[in-house]
């Protein structure tokens, strides 16, 4: 696993683009506006793109890298098209499948369920409909958080660009497949919950 991901706290600010129909997001240290990490779509499809302008966007697939600012790459999160709930695919640096995010049916706020690549619980992502924060329980322990921060309010109004700081709980064990599947999550959050 990769030593940044040892981190407990992290910014993620999606870039803003006027006509942009893949995500991107920068990632920071926010003790000390450090550039960690990039995440993007670098393999958008056209029918994508042109169904990501409609109101079908949260159908469409995505395939999201995350990868250091040198470039080496990091964690990847795949989701083919859906209809009715997501199942997002989580895969490490070597391209081993490490886990799942399994969307709930009829959940408020957004619920899933997170599992390691042997279908084991590795914890729940909770989240409350009138908001935009989210919490890793395992049982009844919270793992970690994340919330939205205030962006501005020109960009909040005029561009679907958010920012998130996600916290890991220091007692979720370095270099372990639950700190790799909490990370994630944030990309998932924003793409299948938010966008």
């Amino acid at each position: 696993m990769n030593p940044l991901l040892n981190k407990n706290l992290f910014l993620i600010k999606e870039q803003i683009g006027m006509f942009r129909a893949a995500n991107i997001y920068d990632i920071f240290d926010p003790e000390t506006n450090q550039h960690l990490m990039t995440s993007k779509e670098p393999n958008l499809g056209f029918f994508t793109k042109i169904i990501r302008f409609t109101k079908y966007k949260k159908m469409t697939p995505f395939n999201v890298l995350v990868s250091e600012t040198s470039g080496k790459k990091i964690v990847n999160i795949k989701r083919g098209t859906t209809f009715f709930r997501s199942d997002v695919q989580v895969f490490d640096d070597r391209d081993q499948l490490i886990g799942y995010f399994r969307q709930k049916f009829w959940s408020m706020g957004g619920k899933f369920e997170i599992i390691d690549k042997n279908q084991k619980p590795v914890c729940t992502l909770q989240g409350k409909w009138t908001g935009w924060d989210f919490k890793f329980i395992k049982d009844n322990t919270e793992l970690g958080f994340v919330n939205k921060k205030w962006a501005g309010i020109g960009k909040e109004f005029f561009t679907s660009a958010d920012n998130y700081v996600l916290s890991i709980n220091e007692n979720v064990a370095q270099d372990s497949v639950e700190r790799q599947l909490i990370f994630a999550a944030v990309m998932v959050i924003d793409m299948v919950l938010k966008e």
